[in-house]
């Protein structure tokens, strides 16, 4: 099973209790760390988390200074212990706007689990779902350009090659805390069939009892993926 989950309302989290936006930034980072750690015990087999949006760089530049630094904590804190976890880190997103520091540690952390056979854990940072495919777009289309590849290749299979989740299932369930309900440029093409949940709670209150809660709710719904379900529980056209 795969979940994606946007990571929504830490700064209004803050605001609410009179604290500084980072403040819930912080609050949320720790709350990573105990989603995670719950996902193979809930049967999350690839947990995909929005970290930092291509949107984000918009926010003040203290803001953003702030969830960096927390991004390299988190990086530095929990990379031995991820590695012991068994859990397999990759980085979605252009890494190309990151700081040199980032880039170095989320190398190393990608490096040093890429064997690894447990939960997969996708990051996305600096990520947009538009932005993932003009990049598989210009990827694609440098291969016909130097006829490594037919224009008559270029199907949906051939599209899902060139994006960031090469090689996983798409999300069977995509999450939103905070009670917005929208995918803010997350994960565009994979959640085509994906189900959704929008949760009330934001992300610093989103707990292991809430996520088994949402992921019950999941389970209870029956997927048809454009075909009829019929009453012996057949998929007909």
């Amino acid at each position: 099973m795969h979940v994606g989950i946007i990571m929504d309302g830490n700064g209004r989290w803050a605001t609410r209790r009179g604290l500084a936006r980072l403040i819930g930034h912080k609050r949320g980072a720790a709350q990573v760390k105990k989603i995670v750690k719950s996902c193979p015990e809930l049967g999350v087999e690839t947990l995909t988390l929005y970290a930092f949006s291509t949107e984000n760089w918009k926010r003040a530049a203290h803001e953003v200074e702030g969830l960096m630094k927390l991004f390299r904590g988190y990086l530095s804190n929990n990379l031995v212990e991820l590695h012991e976890k068994n859990v397999r880190v990759r980085f979605l997103g252009d890494p190309t706007p990151l700081s040199p520091d980032i880039l170095g540690m989320m190398q190393t952390l990608g490096n040093l689990t890429k064997n690894n056979t447990g939960l997969k854990l996708n990051v996305a940072i600096n990520y947009g779902g538009r932005d993932e495919l003009v990049r598989a777009t210009r990827a694609i289309a440098r291969k016909v350009e130097l006829g490594e590849l037919d224009i008559s290749d270029i199907n949906e299979t051939c599209i899902a090659e060139h994006l960031d989740t090469n090689g996983q299932d798409d999300p069977d369930l995509i999450i939103r805390t905070a009670g917005e309900m929208r995918l803010s440029n997350f994960m565009t093409w994979q959640c085509a069939y994906s189900e959704f949940a929008f949760v009330e709670e934001s992300w610093p209150d989103f707990t292991r009892e809430v996520f088994e809660s949402t992921l019950e709710n999941f389970h209870s719904r029956t997927r048809q993926f454009g075909a009829v379900v019929t009453a012996q529980n057949k998929f007909t056209e």
